[in-house]
């Protein structure tokens, strides 16, 4: 039989030996690791240049088409200016001769009116009274008014129907 020295020997013994076995093991599976991570980055290494290169295409195409779309702005924007420049133009050749006519016409209604106002009206085409007539036919209404508030049957003295006076602007009285 063995001796307690012995006993104890064969015990360290098994022991380094199970120790030595799963330091191996271990090494081993980092060894495995290792050559696994070398693959994955010469992997990504060889992969690297084609997608260097694929972005740079993509950043160029990039500032191309913007390129182009500031050429394409500046076009809009003399376009603006363009139609700004013919809307002035259009303006002034358009607009001034229709006012000039709307000017015209006018004339024309306010001269047509005071005709027939002289020829037996009291007040002009726009419906404004002259102010001798204006004065007289006030005077009226207000004789009218005091005798129950209506002219007679809302008519004047000639028999036409009276419309109340507009105000001068003066403020009242």
């Amino acid at each position: 039989m063995l001796t307690g020295g012995q006993l104890a020997g064969l015990i360290v013994a098994v022991f380094w030996a199970v120790l030595v076995t799963f330091i191996a093991l271990t090494l081993l599976r980092l060894a495995r690791l290792l050559r696994e991570a070398g693959e994955v980055v010469r992997d990504i290494g060889d992969q690297a240049g084609p997608l260097m290169d694929d972005m740079t295409r993509t950043v160029q195409r990039a500032n191309e088409q913007l390129g182009r779309t500031d050429v394409i702005t500046k076009q809009v924007a003399g376009v603006t200016q363009n139609v700004s420049a013919v809307t002035t133009v259009m303006t002034s050749v358009v607009g001034g001769p229709l006012v000039k006519a709307a000017a015209f016409s006018y004339g024309v209604r306010k001269a047509l009116g005071s005709r027939d106002g002289d020829a037996g009206g009291d007040h002009d085409h726009d419906g404004d009274r002259s102010a001798a007539n204006g004065r007289s036919r006030e005077s009226r209404s207000r004789q009218g008014r005091s005798r129950g508030g209506r002219t007679r049957g809302g008519r004047s003295g000639n028999g036409r129907p009276e419309l109340p006076a507009r105000s001068s602007g003066r403020g009242r009285g």
